[in-house]
């Protein structure tokens, strides 16, 4: 992740900071010797700009001219619920969430939802065999007003745990609501429709219904080095009854569909790419960045798998004459084609030189959408190889980028990532090879 930015919220999170979540809450206290002290940390690390903007928000948040009004509100919850009920509608209007009261409320209130999301889907993947060091507090976890969550961080009540995951939340529910504001101003539900309606209208084959997939198997062979793909011979469905599981050995299931250049039907794997708004929200984590528009531009997506390289040059030629077919010219943009061997150029952390794809966003019809072809060889490569596998590669960049340790910061959660990192990967590359 890059810390190099001072004005993230994501220092707000960081341990070895000056908002580091303590074993009392922050002190509202203005002359005390604890105050004194945390205004000197914080002028060491230059926060101090970002300290006035995060007061200055809470302060209006609250409806309060000082911080020290915030243990009122913790014993009075007639008060805080004119408070809350004040703070949706600030919030509604800057995220532009119209409707009536109710509305805005539960709108912001799903914001809470993508943020646990974003804790579960790594406590359920990545940090999977962790799940229970990781676990959130259940007062944390079942609450879903801002305001509330807010004044835990403040509340001596809670354990320093609980601080730090309500404080988590609270960023993470910003992000949530950063990414729903731009999805509603670029209209992305609408594009995708027409982008699933552009495929079954003009790519895939017209003899072919809609949703209608032939069910083929890569059988494949493996090096004992790197787990590497050697072979590959696509099967039917009676051959793969037959396959015995020997080391080495894959058998990869593959629903294909087809589309029909110049005549002739060529089976395709196809998985339509659409990420999920937790996705979006690691998304922007991992790249230190707060707005979507800056860090996920690969919203709409398909990743397909032919059995070659010259069926790749004709689904090219092929998606450019659809897309004209539809009205619309084709422009393909950013392209990384490394098929042939060369070396994979990314900046991504966690990726490997040795991936093999052909890359590109495709501009059409009012929409850019990123395509990611393979064929069967680097598909099975991009799902098994050692150092490859988006299992791994998903892995990596959750530990290498710095966003489990700002998420789960060890301190806190009393886990060693280093090690960890390392036992995830073996694991993952056990169940691989050995699956």
């Amino acid at each position: 992740m890059n810390t190099s930015r001072k004005d993230t919220p994501y220092n707000l999170l960081l341990q070895s900071g000056p908002f580091a979540t303590g074993q009392r809450p922050p002190s509202t206290s203005l002359f005390s010797t604890t105050t004194k002290d945390w205004c000197r940390n914080l002028r060491a690390h230059h926060g101090a700009t970002t300290f006035r903007v995060i007061r200055n928000q809470i302060l209006e948040l609250l409806n309060i001219r000082s911080l020290t009004e915030i243990k009122p509100l913790l014993i009075n919850p007639e008060k805080r619920q004119q408070v809350t009920k004040r703070a949706y509608q600030l919030l509604a209007n800057m995220f532009g969430i119209t409707g009536n009261e109710r509305e805005t409320i539960a709108r912001i209130n799903s914001f809470s939802s993508t943020a646990d999301e974003v804790i579960r889907y790594l406590q359920g993947k990545v940090l999977a065999n962790y799940a229970s060091y990781i676990e959130m507090t259940n007062e944390i976890d079942s609450s879903r007003c801002p305001i509330e969550l807010l004044l835990v961080v403040f509340d001596d009540r809670y354990h320093q745990k609980a601080r730090f995951e309500a404080q988590r939340k609270l960023i993470l529910m910003q992000l949530a609501a950063a990414i729903d504001q731009r999805e509603r101003e670029t209209n992305i539900e609408s594009k995708f429709s027409h982008f699933l309606t552009f495929l079954n209208e003009h790519v895939w084959s017209p003899d072919v219904k809609i949703g209608e997939l032939e069910t083929s198997f890569l059988l494949s062979e493996h090096a004992k080095s790197d787990f590497s793909c050697q072979s590959v011979k696509v099967i039917d469905r009676q051959e793969a009854q037959q396959f015995q599981w020997q080391p080495g050995r894959k058998l990869t299931l593959v629903k294909r569909r087809r589309f029909r250049p110049n005549g002739k039907e060529i089976p395709i794997y196809v998985t339509i790419r659409k990420k999920t708004a937790a996705a979006k929200v690691l998304k922007l984590i991992r790249k230190g960045e707060e707005n979507p528009a800056m860090a996920v531009d690969d919203e709409l997506g398909l990743m397909g798998v032919v059995d070659s390289m010259p069926e790749i040059k004709l689904f090219h030629r092929h998606l450019s004459r659809s897309a004209a077919q539809a009205g619309s010219l084709l422009t393909l943009e950013e392209i990384n084609d490394n098929l042939n061997g060369n070396g994979h150029q990314s900046g991504n952390i966690g990726s490997s030189a040795h991936t093999r794809m052909c890359k590109f966003f495709a501009r059409m019809g009012g929409m850019r959408v990123e395509f990611i072809l393979h064929t069967n060889k680097s598909y099975l490569d991009y799902r098994y190889r050692c150092d490859v596998s988006h299992d791994e590669y998903e892995a990596k960049r959750i530990f290498d980028s710095g966003v489990a340790e700002l998420l789960f910061p060890p301190d806190i959660y009393h886990l060693d990532l280093t090690d960890k990192r390392r036992e995830v990967l073996r694991l993952m590359r056990r169940n691989i090879e050995e699956s």
